[in-house]
């Protein structure tokens, strides 16, 4: 009762903001398995139609998210998740709101990725958890969308007064605080035309929709300067990837769990906070397809560009695949894990799914973290790795997805819709990839063979 109470004063508030504003259209927001975002853009007159009935619209046309038998699924908007969008024009203005995906007969769609984290955040929910996050997504902007011509050689945390990046970079923030997504911070990343906005922490659910927005806001900002944004993994070879490094905790009600009561500043993790560390680096392999789902993102996981290529954890390095942040005494409740795999490119709700389902089974299962390596991971040589039992994440997305494939977990974790189109879709990709003659190729060998 107190669901179906809140989602009717959410439409209330919906119909009486629109009908009190000049928005003309709401576009009706959903992602398919690959993170794209899709929508349909409703006029304001069907709106509360929509909100009462849903909208139906074919599925089988979006070869991402449906088997090709679904014809017909439903859109149901989300009320809490309406918002104005303050880049498009004053006259006219347009609202969003983010869906899940049912089936005519009222019952979730499968392959909707934002029932697949609602799934998974229930599980967790179960055992007395609420999963909170907070994300670092990198991207670049280039002159354009067919070029990587940079817009400047500033490095991290520079500040140059003539860089258009910078007053891109500081529009979106103010466009993002404005629809109520608060930014911690925001700054110049390593690599020249390299920029990163840090959303403050929430739930999961909560924070994939913020990060789809996000991600949305920063390309229409761009694009309304001429400029081209873009969260390609390595979009430059030499220059440093795209990563979503993920910052996370488990609570129950107000305690951070994460966090061990009466620890010292060298030992402040918990119990709970190393299962959660053991499970993830037991099943990275297997999460690596979704973390790291494109041809281009194992290009990004190289030695030499902060981007983990082995599973390790460390209270110091940036070239682990996790690491414990240090915290200042009085704010435990930051005390957090960072999950450095994933880059900007990944679909947000997968990826909080996988890790939350990793993290929970080395929780159930009592894993046994393995030691911290305190020493740079990237200068240590194979054999030492060999002999400390330091293992490599996949390379190439065929690798990751032979992982992905035979885990019960991952299965498990997506169900059997979302799990299968996954792995279609990939291999699709990756037989492409593999039958693509590249500039190197020809470069490389035809003038000698």
């Amino acid at each position: 009762m107190d669901e179906e109470k809140s989602r009717d004063e959410a439409i209330k508030f919906v119909t009486e903001t629109v009908h009190g504003s000049d928005v003309r259209f709401v576009r009706l927001w959903f992602t398919d398995i690959l993170g794209n975002l899709k929508g349909v853009a409703l006029n304001v007159a069907e709106l509360e139609n929509s909100l009462r009935d849903g909208m139906t619209f074919d599925g089988a046309s979006i070869g991402a998210i449906a088997r090709s038998e679904e014809s017909d699924l439903v859109l149901i908007p989300d009320p809490s998740t309406f918002k104005v969008l303050p880049w498009r024009p004053s006259d006219g203005a347009v609202g969003k709101m983010f869906c899940d995906v049912y089936r005519p007969d009222g019952t979730p769609h499968l392959g909707d990725p934002r029932a697949i984290l609602k799934s998974n955040l229930e599980k967790a929910y179960q055992l007395g958890y609420t999963f909170l996050l907070s994300p670092e997504t990198e991207y670049y902007y280039f002159k354009n969308s067919c070029t990587t011509e940079i817009l400047d050689s500033a490095g991290y945390f520079d500040q140059t007064a003539s860089d258009i990046g910078t007053e891109l970079r500081r529009e979106t923030v103010l466009a993002l605080e404005d629809i109520g997504i608060p930014v911690e911070y925001s700054h110049h990343e390593v690599s020249p035309s390299q920029h990163e906005i840090n959303l403050r922490h929430t739930d999961a659910l909560t924070m994939a929709d913020n990060v789809m927005t996000y991600k949305l806001a920063v390309k229409e900002i761009a694009q309304k300067h001429g400029i081209h944004a873009s969260f390609m993994p390595k979009p430059i070879e030499g220059f440093h990837g795209n990563g979503m490094h993920v910052n996370m905790s488990l609570f129950k009600g107000e305690v951070n769990e994460f966090y061990k009561d009466g620890g010292t500043s060298e030992d402040f993790i918990s119990d709970t906070a190393k299962y959660f560390i053991a499970g993830l680096m037991k099943h990275a392999k297997e999460i690596t397809a979704v973390t790291n789902q494109w041809v281009n993102s194992y290009k990004r996981i190289v030695s030499g560009y902060e981007a983990p290529g082995h599973i390790s954890w460390s209270n110091l390095n940036r070239g682990d695949l996790i690491r414990v942040p240090s915290y200042r005494k009085g704010r435990e409740k930051s005390v957090r894990i960072e999950y450095r795999a994933p880059d900007s490119a990944c679909n947000p709700y997968l990826v909080f799914s996988v890790i939350l389902a990793a993290g929970l089974s080395g929780i159930v299962n009592k894993y046994d973290v393995p030691m911290p390596v305190d020493q740079d991971i990237n200068k240590i040589d194979q054999s030492q790795r060999v002999s400390e039992n330091i293992e490599s994440l996949p390379t190439n997305l065929s690798e990751a997805l032979h992982y992905f494939e035979n885990s019960e977990l991952m299965y498990n974790c997506l169900g059997e819709d979302a799990f299968n189109n996954f792995i279609k879709n990939k291999k699709l990709e990756w037989t492409e990839y593999s039958r693509h003659v590249s500039s190197y190729e020809i470069d490389k060998y035809l003038p000698m063979l």
